[in-house]
């Protein structure tokens, strides 16, 4: 199966380690015998955040390669111009699994019929960050966003969580996809500051979200900020963390992410006990090759260091262990035509993670979590935020 997604541009934190947790799962399957006597192997291009090379990356997948399933797409602009290749190629039964992103487009249709979702959507995200900023009285809320039908999505998503409330978004601001940490934001804090929000979502990636967050608070902007899950919190938190302890300024305080998978640090949890045991134990065989990281030769500056443990490569770690329980459904001979009648099929299961999880019913589910959780920065780390202490934001 592949993986198509950005792995050397500015996006490729999250693609490595989504890489990587579902690498941790695949090694000791692989190890033991394979599923029904086959190895499960990931292909991987690299579309470096760019909707063409995608599309060129995904054809190859299909015409050459005759993947078996399509797997683990990273963000929606990039998948959004490769689900009409499915369609046009549906005598194939290509599907898309689990694809990293909670945009809307392949939950309905014409292409819902041609992907499988884990994770929750970001209309589910948005939705609990509004409800309980709402509920906190913090009813002014504007957005910071990705340019590009990431940053839409959850624009939409925002707008309409909001609209239920009888409230519009407060004030945006967008940012060009690939903007980096070290530009300058104030352009963007500058509406901020005129808008003067209770709280601002951002919907983008980790480098501008931490550079939008670090010039929020050098220009005195202190209400909370939230971002959604995949701004990739530990490498978003990395880059503020550092700037903290280079500026001796507070940049992680009133900083709330939603997230799609239970915290990485809860052991109580069975599948993250897994999880970690698998990462600590192949964490040297776990890295994509220096060929896709690296495709112009690596350099210092460029070299990329693993997090030992992240909600992406849980992420990661919960599809792969998904997809290879359909694949045992399937028996000795799978065939792509039979994939999505066995996913639909599966009922009720469990992957360890604390929630019953289910595709097909009465309306042919395609989504099998809707689970949102909430996590703030504490010691230097982001841990659950309990429902009773988003009291402590509440507007007086």
């Amino acid at each position: 199966m592949p993986a198509e997604a950005d792995f050397s541009g500015s996006a490729r934190a999250l693609s490595i380690e989504l890489y990587r947790g579902a690498m941790a799962y695949l090694l000791p399957v692989n190890n033991a015998g394979g599923v029904n006597g086959r190895r499960v192997v990931i292909t991987s291009y690299d579309d470096q955040y760019d909707p063409d090379l995608a599309i060129r990356n995904t054809l190859k997948l299909m015409d050459e390669d005759d993947v078996f399933a399509l797997f683990g797409y990273v963000g929606a602009p990039t998948m959004n111009r490769t689900l009409p290749l499915l369609r046009m190629r549906q005598a194939k039964d290509f599907l898309l699994f689990f694809p990293f992103t909670g945009a809307g487009t392949n939950r309905i249709p014409p292409y819902d019929q041609f992907s499988f979702n884990l994770r929750a959507s970001y209309d589910q995200e948005t939705k609990g960050l509004v409800d309980h900023f709402v509920a906190v009285n913090r009813t002014r809320i504007a957005v910071f966003y990705q340019a590009d039908a990431y940053g839409r999505a959850g624009w939409a998503g925002l707008r309409e969580a909001l609209a239920e409330h009888g409230l519009e978004i407060a004030g945006e601001a967008t940012y060009r996809s690939g903007s980096p940490f070290d530009q300058s934001y104030d352009r963007q804090v500058a509406i901020m500051q005129q808008l003067q929000p209770d709280a601002v979502v951002c919907v983008g990636t980790y480098p501008a979200c931490a550079g939008f967050v670090r010039d929020m608070r050098d220009r005195g902007v202190d209400c909370p900020i939230a971002t959604i899950s995949f701004v990739g919190s530990e490498a978003m938190l990395k880059l503020l963390s550092a700037a903290e302890r280079e500026l001796g300024k507070d940049y992680t305080s009133r900083l709330v992410s939603s997230q799609v998978v239970p915290s990485h640090q809860d052991d109580s949890v069975p599948t993250v006990r897994e999880y970690r045991e698998a990462m600590d134990r192949h964490r040297d065989a776990l890295m994509p090759p220096d060929s896709l990281l690296y495709p112009d030769g690596k350099t210092a500056e460029q070299e990329y260091a693993p997090l030992p443990y992240s909600f992406i490569s849980l992420e990661g770690y919960l599809n792969a262990k998904l997809f290879v329980a359909i694949l045992r459904r399937m028996g000795a001979d799978p065939r792509r035509a039979d994939l999505a009648e066995t996913v639909l099929a599966m009922g009720d299961f469990d992957l360890g993670a604390g929630q019953q999880l289910s595709f097909g019913g009465d309306m042919a589910r395609r989504q099998a979590s809707d689970q949102v959780y909430y996590t703030v920065v504490r010691d230097g780390r982001f841990v659950p935020f309990r429902d009773g202490e988003w009291e402590a934001w509440a507007k007086r």
